[in-house]
């Protein structure tokens, strides 16, 4: 009897690349979620009339797209990049698309982020009626931006799961809803850090409801897609992933539980955000682990082949 054939690649050798991408694009996952779900909680604080709320979402939404902005030119080399892809607009490539969502959203969180300066600009000439037009186009601007929202929260998970690297593409049906989760968690945890609890309700309403879906939908990639769940548990991947789950069910616990207390609220959530940065980095260590394996790639399409 021959024994039963175990897998080999040639001389071990990865049969897919790994992804080119450093850790700028991971940590740009992260601004890009927390910029999304800082714009969502911008607009619901300026339409419920909670001016200090409506302040720090802008403003954290302003400064995580220009952190966004710095990330990924870092990982093209020069703006110009950026700028040829706007070139065209191809509705089959998630690069493309991600391209003109970034751009439309960056555009109208920033004009809701300047608007916030207009009580600072004097009330008469020019400038003053600028200072009068500014509250209306922040309006305009913000509720734009959370129209955008989750496409800018989601698109990069798109983005990943329609390459070759084995375990983000079998991750594609959930990849979206952990993306959302986070950026639903990061933007909530931001308000609650930044405004008085009195006006935090919907910040934190919306911080647990994100760490829910962000737990369920990452317990998902990491259980159910067979081997392909593997690289979500071991290495540092799993390492991450676990410390994200700890932070995001402590930060919601926190959330919940802390309404009265500042001291509480801001570090439920600080880890909130901890989390939330520590699920992008796992996701992206797994998809780098995946696609190093051989593995990972041969033996999924032997057992399709199978069952055919």
């Amino acid at each position: 009897m021959v024994p039963p054939a175990e897998f080999r690649s040639y001389y071990g050798r990865p049969i897919v690349k790994k992804p080119v991408w450093t850790h700028d694009i991971a940590a740009y996952f992260f601004t890009g979620g927390l910029a999304a779900g800082s714009a969502l909680v911008a607009a619901g604080a300026d339409l419920t009339g909670r001016a200090a709320l409506r302040t720090t979402a802008r403003l954290t939404g302003l400064g995580a797209i220009l952190a966004s902005t710095y990330f990924l030119v870092v990982d093209l080399g020069r703006p110009s990049r950026f700028l040829n892809m706007l070139r065209v607009a191809k509705p089959t490539s998630p690069m493309s698309m991600g391209t003109w969502i970034f751009s439309g959203f960056s555009a109208a969180a920033g004009l809701a982020a300047v608007a916030e300066a207009a009580p600072l600009l004097p009330r008469r000439g020019a400038v003053g009626l600028a200072a009068r037009a500014l509250p209306v186009a922040g309006r305009a601007g913000g509720l734009a931006a959370a129209a955008l929202a989750p496409a800018m929260a989601t698109y990069t998970a798109v983005l990943i799961s329609d390459t070759a690297t084995p375990s983000w593409h079998a991750a594609y049906p959930r990849m979206p809803f952990v993306f959302a989760g986070s950026a639903l968690a990061s933007g909530g945890a931001a308000g609650m850090i930044g405004a008085p609890t009195a006006q935090a309700g919907p910040a934190r309403t919306l911080a647990v409801a994100g760490a829910a879906l962000e737990l369920a939908a990452t317990h998902g990639v990491e259980h159910r897609m067979g081997l392909l769940s593997e690289p979500y548990r071991t290495g540092r991947a799993g390492t991450l992933l676990r410390a994200a789950r700890v932070l995001t069910a402590a930060g919601a616990v926190g959330a919940l539980l802390g309404s009265r207390s500042r001291t509480v609220s801001a570090l439920a959530g600080g880890a909130l955000l901890a989390g939330s940065l520590a699920t992008r980095l796992g996701v992206f260590e797994a998809g780098k682990a995946s696609a190093e394996d051989p593995k990972y790639t041969v033996v999924p399409q032997r057992e399709r082949l199978g069952t055919l």
